[in-house]
């Protein structure tokens, strides 16, 4: 079976080291549902703060030495969620709504299986990033293992259609937060540069999201009813 090319992403202003943040360290046997957990980097994590975790992905996933309180269950997630019993308070989609032909589909049903107040986190990649426009100003559309470019991303999403999927799944954005593009993984060979770079980049992220965030790292809760209007 072929490696994933998707890993934890470590560094500081990252899309996974700001959800990490995001989530509160104590767990207190809550339960926390992974869409999306790929090698489950992610859902040991939350295990280790005592979040009861539950990671879905498919069949080329296959985390391996999962904790305890890790439930793995295998579900291509084209054909939506699995039956899951009891509601979740917090869900975690990292890096997986734009790989997937029907998003809105799946977060409907992630709607469905959340506890009142809880809490959706999500990684969304911003397709007006100014790396993205000019690569396409250039003529360029480079198909890529990971990044703006992967080359599985079936959708590209604005910060504009980005909130309006999620408004008509039936959630509400109430924060967001940019991550930078990953200049130390660019470099690897010069650290302290591509550290130096991030940090700079992430100035201007903060100060306008819609064009330098590489990525939308968004908490969402639940609104009243999802807009039907959409519904197949």
């Amino acid at each position: 079976m072929t490696a994933s090319p998707y890993v934890l992403k470590e560094q500081p202003q990252s899309s996974h080291s700001i959800l990490l943040d995001l989530v509160p360290n104590d767990g207190r046997g809550r339960r926390l549902l992974d869409v999306g957990c790929a090698g489950g980097y992610l859902s040991r994590v939350f295990a280790q703060r005592g979040y009861n975790v539950c990671a879905i992905d498919g069949p080329w996933a296959q985390p391996r030495a999962l904790p305890a309180n890790v439930v793995f269950i295998e579900q291509d997630l084209e054909a939506g969620l699995p039956r899951l019993e009891g509601g979740f308070d917090y869900v975690i989609a990292a890096d997986v709504l734009e790989h997937l032909r029907d998003p809105e589909r799946l977060l409907r049903q992630i709607r469905s299986c959340m506890t009142p107040g809880g809490t959706l986190l999500a990684s969304l990649p911003n397709s007006a990033n100014v790396f993205f426009r000019l690569n396409v100003l250039l003529g360029r559309f480079p198909q890529d293992d990971r990044g703006l470019f992967d080359r599985t991303h079936l959708h590209f999403f604005t910060w504009k259609t980005w909130n309006e999927l999620l408004n008509r799944a039936g959630f509400r954005i109430t924060s967001v937060r940019p991550s930078v593009i990953p200049f130390s993984v660019a470099f690897p060979g010069f650290p302290a540069l591509g550290g130096a770079l991030e940090s700079v980049y992430a100035v201007f992220a903060r100060a306008w999201k819609k064009l330098f965030a590489y990525q939308f790292v968004v908490t969402a809760e639940i609104t009243g009813v999802a807009d039907q209007s959409a519904v197949n």
